[in-house]
């Protein structure tokens, strides 16, 4: 296994697309894995940002032709974050990449509860990437 091990929080969108890109960037640079956490809190009839079976398996097979050691999870509770959280101290991230939206300008005021929680959560460092404007 290798050294660096990089946990990235994806959603089927382009939030965790610039997400997952930049942690196989990192990863590639820092010649470590990427473990994908897909999370849901569950309390909605359908997440959007839940990938379905047929998203994952497109996801594992993209990544899986890139070279790197990849490790694909979904999971479900009561806060994403939390999730995210608990996967990168399962697997000892030395990083942990996330996606941010933009805010409207009082929406700049609070940042969303999933980065912040991990943001302030993480036991390593957490990289927070935006889609290009």
């Amino acid at each position: 296994m290798t050294g660096t091990t990089i946990v990235v929080g994806w959603s089927p969108d382009e939030y965790g697309e610039v997400a997952l890109r930049r942690a196989v960037e990192e990863a590639r640079l820092r010649e470590g894995r990427v473990v994908v956490v897909n999370a849901t809190r569950g309390d909605a009839l359908v997440d959007e940002r839940y990938a379905d079976e047929e998203q994952l398996g497109r996801l594992a097979e993209e990544l899986g032709a890139s070279g790197l050691e990849v490790d694909v999870r979904r999971s479900m509770g009561a806060d994403v974050g939390d999730q995210v959280l608990a996967v990168a101290a399962e697997v000892s991230a030395d990083l942990v990449v996330i996606g941010l939206r933009r805010r409207s300008p009082v929406g700049k005021l609070l940042m969303g509860s999933v980065a912040q929680r991990i943001l302030l959560g993480a036991e390593c460092a957490v990289l927070a990437v935006k889609p290009p404007a």
